[in-house]
């Protein structure tokens, strides 16, 4: 395959034994374009047409104080599918942080271990001292792609097939947005939620298929939040006041450390997809970095996501000295996600709860044509303990309650696998999930499809990447009629 590179982005780093900054974590320097990637094994099929992004967390500069994986720059990688063939390119999202860094030649913001004092200039998002890295997630919507960073940022658009930064989304309010912006492909619209340190600290919105935003409104809760995901149905929107926030007698000396208050119960907010009304509901204080799906089913609404046991695991004892509360809080052995499904009786106000799965899992995918609607499958990722690591995918049949699984080889990593429909497909799972794998045994990456009615099979088509990329977070899959 013929690489095209382009030139250097000016770097800092340093070596470093930092357990995020090494391994599968190692930062990716190089951007590049390669049109014809060559197959290792197994043919690319015919009826796959689409891009698969993903985006990452690779830092560019030698950090100010104590690195943290979700600290990096924002890097997203594209693998493009149509007609048996497959090109790749990555790029780093040109964010007003990433660019003042680059003039700076070194970092100018700490990141979220660090005390606040260590940023040189003011920051952005809910935090207030952070870079709007624009790292953690990234979706398609109205022809573009749009990245977004995990305590609210300024929202960054990039061209889908040239990766291309085409700067901020106009639409983004002044609280910026975060990360988990969702898609409804059956409407084109887009919904979003942010959170703050002042009045009414939550937010909801919804920008149409025009790329027009057609609702804001506040969502108001007692205090500063950290809710990382929402969710939607056919007509409402599900944002959340989970009781894992900051401590307020901490925050009061602008530090911030999450505590879990186990007496008040988990609240989620039902919201007219089209703004109104707010109706609140309680359940078992826990905390969800993300859900799967929602859907009505009479009077009804039903919401899948990963149950945290223990949202605040005490710290690594085993870690390097001073990493014992990142590593604990980024495995999640410790926190313990558990697939896990709520409803909320629009009628009687009652909220009833199961556990899906005992088993340790999160970073859910599905086939997007069902999100927000009844739906059968979801696609779980499971993790390396002590390591923020996926090592393999469960596939869970949500009617039979039976599940299949596909484990990688020891010292293999997976992407976040969003579902691709085959071309023409009927049938809910039928496609592939895809996924970029890191292979710390040879040095390298591949792309890898799953059939994604029976992954117990393993890839059935390999795919080699130009260079070993790092590992990161969310991806997205979107067909060639979302591509404008």
């Amino acid at each position: 395959m013929s690489v095209r590179r382009l030139p250097s982005v000016l770097t800092s780093l340093e070596p470093s034994s930092h357990p995020y900054l090494n391994g599968a974590w190692t930062p990716l320097l190089e951007e590049v374009d390669v049109d014809d990637l060559q197959v290792i094994s197994g043919t690319i099929p015919e009826d796959i047409d689409g891009i698969y992004l993903r985006n990452t967390e690779n830092p560019v500069h030698q950090p100010l104080g104590r690195y943290h994986p979700f600290d990096g720059d924002g890097m997203v990688h594209q693998i493009a599918f149509s007609g048996g063939k497959a090109s790749y390119r990555n790029r780093f999202v040109r964010t007003r942080g990433f660019a003042a860094e680059q003039e700076a030649q070194g970092s100018l913001w700490g990141g979220l271990a660090d005390p606040v004092h260590l940023a040189k200039r003011p920051g952005w998002g809910a935090h207030g001292a952070l870079k709007d890295s624009s790292s953690t997630d990234i979706v398609v919507h109205a022809g573009k792609a749009l990245s977004t960073f995990y305590q609210c940022g300024e929202g960054y658009r990039l061209d889908p097939l040239t990766l291309e930064t085409e700067g901020l989304a106009p639409w983004v309010p002044i609280d910026g947005i975060s990360a988990h912006p969702k898609v409804d492909e059956a409407t084109g619209e887009l919904m979003f939620f942010n959170y703050s340190k002042h009045p009414p600290y939550l937010h909801y919105g919804l920008v149409g298929a025009d790329d027009r935003l057609k609702v804001y409104q506040p969502v108001p809760v007692a205090g500063p939040r950290l809710p990382h995901d929402m969710a939607f149905t056919e007509h409402y929107a599900i944002l959340n006041d989970l009781p894992a926030f900051w401590d307020a007698n901490l925050l009061e000396r602008n530090i911030h450390a999450v505590r879990f208050h186990e007496g008040l119960p988990s609240r989620f907010a039902i919201v007219p997809r089209m703004g109104g009304e707010v109706r609140w509901f309680e359940a078992a204080p826990t905390y969800v970095l993300h859900w799967l799906n929602a859907y009505e089913e009479g009077d009804e609404i039903v919401l899948d996501g990963y149950f945290q046991e223990d949202p605040t695991p005490e710290p690594h004892a085993d870690a390097q000295p001073g990493y014992g509360h990142m590593m604990a809080y980024l495995d999640e052995h410790s926190f313990k996600p558990k697939l896990h499904r709520w409803r909320f009786n629009l009628k009687d106000g009652t909220t009833r709860e199961e556990r899906l799965d005992e088993r340790i899992m999160e970073f859910g995918m599905i086939n997007a044509r069902h999100a927000g609607r009844p739906y059968r499958y979801g696609y779980s990722t499971v993790t390396k303990p002590g390591w923020f690591l996926f090592t393999g995918f469960v596939k869970t049949d949500l009617l039979t309650r039976q599940s299949t699984s596909y484990m990688l080889p020891e010292g293999v990593y997976a992407s976040e696998a969003p579902f691709a429909p085959r071309v023409g497909s009927l049938d809910e799972d039928d496609g592939y999930l895809v996924s970029f794998l890191i292979d710390e045994n040879q040095g390298r990456s591949e792309c890898v499809l799953l059939d994604a009615r029976d992954i117990t099979k393993g890839p059935i088509c390999r795919i080699a990447l130009p260079h070993k990329i790092s590992s990161g977070t969310h991806a997205v899959w979107a067909g060639r009629d979302m591509l404008g």
